[in-house]
């Protein structure tokens, strides 16, 4: 192993490009998965994503999805994906495609907010069009609001009642690939053409489309009427602004209910309220209590 290259990375660069690894430096960490961009001893750049044996997906099911969705969207090249010998881990290997992300690029102001703003209501028509087949993995709104339940108290899901009746009434919607987490960071610039590349399929699953348009406006904090519009105006398919609202609703919900307590929560539970101000029929009001 080389010297600072964590054994779990190395192991998956020989097992999976059968080139050892020459250097490795995190990119990201979650609960349950590490990045790193790794230098191959011949002299390839490449990137390693790290499953927990624990996570809900792992490099399998991301792999299946990026093969899927790669006829309709730029995503980086697959390498390898199996089993990390010697971990419980699996491991997912792609294609380099460097730093340069479309929210670096806008928060230098190289680009306009607008400019990043359609280029991701773009990327996700096109995401949207790739066909669901019957093996893509399904996430049920029980499910999610069973798993949202857990992190929040009662009291909280129940003020969000009328956003989850709008959902689960809408049962005619057909699904499409979501990709579940799609805002800036996650859209790298690859030059020379500077064509935008979808990566991090770890939350990828078939859904109403409305979800995944709606994370989008929550993860870029596009939920003002004008910057909801650039989205959705930009977007190829007409949108159920009904249903589109109450997915922002349940969104933002999940997005406070994971933050970290202090001024990252505080800042969601200001837009959750900014939210129920503005659509008020997704929230259940509070009565005040009549007395004789």
């Amino acid at each position: 192993m080389s010297a600072g290259v964590p054994t779990a990375v190395s192991r998956a660069a020989f097992a999976l490009t059968g080139v050892p690894a020459r250097t490795a430096r995190r990119l990201s960490a979650r609960t349950r998965t590490v990045v790193y961009r790794a230098g191959l001893t011949d002299g390839r750049s490449v990137v390693i994503k790290l499953y927990a044996a624990t996570a809900r997906r792992n490099a399998f099911t991301e792999s299946a999805a990026i093969r899927a969705v790669a006829g309709h969207v730029p995503v980086p090249a697959l390498i390898g994906h199996g089993h990390v010998p010697g971990h419980e881990a699996t491991a997912l290997v792609t294609a380099d495609l460097g730093p340069l992300t479309l929210g670096r690029v806008m928060r230098s102001g190289r680009i306009s907010d607008e400019r990043a703003l359609k280029d991701l209501a773009g990327l996700l028509g096109r995401l949207h069009r790739a066909p669901v087949r019957s093996w893509v993995p399904h996430r049920p709104l029980h499910e999610q609001v069973t798993s949202l339940g857990r992190r929040c108290p009662p009291s909280s899901l129940d003020r969000i009642a009328p956003a989850l009746a709008a959902i689960a009434d809408a049962v005619h919607t057909v699904p499409v690939w979501c990709h579940g987490d799609l805002h800036g960071d996650n859209v790298v610039i690859a030059h020379p053409r500077a064509i935008r590349h979808l990566v991090d399929f770890t939350d990828a699953a078939a859904g109403p489309r409305e979800s995944d348009v709606a994370q989008t406006l929550v993860m870029t904090d596009a939920l003002s009427t004008l910057r909801a519009r650039t989205i959705t105006d930009a977007y190829p398919v007409a949108l159920d602004d009904h249903l589109l609202g109450a997915w922002a609703v349940f969104h933002t919900l999940r997005s406070w209910a994971h933050s970290s307590p202090g001024g990252d929560r505080a800042l969601w539970a200001r837009r959750l309220d900014d939210l129920s101000r503005r659509t008020p029929h997704l929230f259940r009001t509070r009565r005040p209590e009549r007395t004789r």
